[in-house]
C-alpha cells in the first residue's frame, strides 16, 4: 500500500472535509507493515463520539477492496453508509465480496417480509378425482357412472394467503378455481337430461368410441387453519425458491360455486375423429361444501379434498359424493 491511497480513504471515514495537519490536532498513527501507516487525525474531541459510531472494520474491508485494485478515487459510499445499526445486536461486518454482498441482501429482505403478517402466494392443485356411492365406489356395483381414475384429473389454480397468528398457527385463506373431469370407464356413457332427472345410458350409435367424461367448474373460497412446525411466515413454494425444512398440516372448510359444466364425447367414424361437447347443468349442485386436508414437507403439499354434499341436486340424479387428491405446488 502508498501513502497516497491510505490518505484518499481516511479522508473520507470522517465525512467532514479531506483532513489535513493543523496545529492542535489529536493525531493516531496505525503502522502497517515496514513501510505503510494510516494516520486518523481529530480536530475536535466531539468527533471522537461519532467516531463511536462508525463500522470501522466495513470501512478498511471496503478499503482493502479498493487497494487490491489499485483504485485511488473515494469509497463508493457515504459516510453515513458505515454508521452502525442502533439496535443491541452485533453489527455484522460489510466486505466488498460478491458473495457476502448478496447474503447481507438476503438477510436484509428476509428481515423485511418477516415484519409481515400475512403473505400471498400462488398455488396449482394437481391430482385425481372420484365419488362414492353410499360409501362404496360406483365400479364395485358396475354403476354406469363408475369413472376411471387415471383420467379423471383434479385442476385448481388458488390465490391464497398466509396470516400468522400465532408463533407455529397460520391461517390460509383465499379463493380461486377448480375443475373436476370424471372420466367414465365405459366409453359409451352418455347422459341424458329430462324434466325430472338425469340417466347415464350407453350411446348406440355405431362408432368407435373413445372417451366419455363429465365436466364441472368452480369458484371456490377456503379457509384452512395451518399448523407449520418451522414457523416459516412465508409459505415454501415450488417455483420460488422459499424451501422449508419443516413439516405442516392443516384441515380446514371450502365452499364452491359452479360456473360450468359439459360433457364431452370423442369417437371415431369413417376414420375420422369428432368431439361432441354439450354444456348443461345437468342437475348438478350449483353449491359444494367440504373439507379440505393438507400435509406439507418442503417446497410441495399433500391435499385431499371432500365434498359434504353431493354431486347431484336431491332426488335429481346418483347420490354420489365427489372428492380428490394430490399435490399442491
Amino acid at each position: 500500500m502508498n501513502m497516497k491511497k491510505i490518505t484518499i480513504v481516511s479522508a473520507f471515514i470522517f465525512s467532514s472535509s479531506i483532513l489535513s495537519h493543523a496545529q492542535g490536532a489529536d493525531t493516531v498513527i496505525i503502522n502497517i507493515g515496514d513501510s505503510s501507516k494510516v494516520t486518523f487525525e481529530i480536530k475536535n474531541q466531539k468527533d471522537l463520539q461519532t467516531l463511536k459510531k462508525y463500522d470501522l472494520q466495513a470501512v478498511v474491508n471496503d478499503m482493502i477492496i479498493k487497494l487490491e485494485k489499485r483504485d485511488t478515487t473515494m469509497l463508493d459510499k457515504s459516510s453515513q453508509a458505515y454508521l452502525k445499526e442502533t439496535t443491541d445486536a452485533p453489527v455484522a461486518n460489510i466486505t466488498g465480496t460478491e458473495e457476502n454482498w448478496n447474503t447481507s441482501w438476503k438477510e436484509r429482505d428476509r428481515k423485511s417480509y418477516q415484519r409481515h403478517r400475512t403473505y400471498q402466494s400462488l398455488n396449482f392443485d394437481v391430482g385425481t378425482n372420484n365419488y362414492l356411492a353410499n360409501g362404496k365406489f360406483p365400479d364395485e356395483n358396475n354403476d354406469p357412472y363408475a369413472i376411471k381414475p387415471w383420467g379423471s384429473w383434479y385442476i385448481g389454480v388458488n390465490s391464497i394467503q398466509r396470516t400468522r397468528l400465532a408463533r407455529t398457527f397460520f391461517l390460509e385463506w383465499g379463493g380461486g378455481v377448480s375443475w373436476y373431469n370424471f372420466k367414465f370407464q365405459d366409453k359409451q356413457t352418455a347422459i341424458s337430461k329430462d324434466d325430472n332427472m338425469v340417466t347415464f345410458l350407453q350411446d348406440q350409435r355405431d362408432v368407435d368410441f373413445k372417451k366419455s367424461k363429465l365436466t364441472a367448474c368452480y369458484l371456490n373460497l377456503s379457509l384452512v387453519p395451518v399448523l407449520d412446525f418451522g414457523a416459516n411466515r412465508r409459505k415454501a413454494m415450488f417455483f420460488d425458491g422459499h424451501h422449508s425444512e419443516s413439516v405442516r398440516f392443516g384441515i380446514g372448510p371450502y365452499v364452491g360455486y359452479r360456473i360450468d359444466s359439459y360433457t364431452k364425447q370423442v369417437f371415431k367414424e369413417d376414420g375420422d375423429k369428432h368431439k361432441e361437447r354439450n354444456h348443461d347443468s345437468f342437475y348438478l349442485d350449483n353449491i359444494r361444501y367440504g373439507l379440505r386436508f393438507q400435509f406439507g414437507f418442503r417446497d410441495v403439499d399433500i391435499f385431499f379434498n371432500y365434498d359434504m354434499n353431493e354431486l347431484f341436486v336431491d332426488n335429481k340424479g346418483p347420490k354420489l359424493n365427489a372428492f380428490s387428491f394430490g399435490i399442491t405446488l
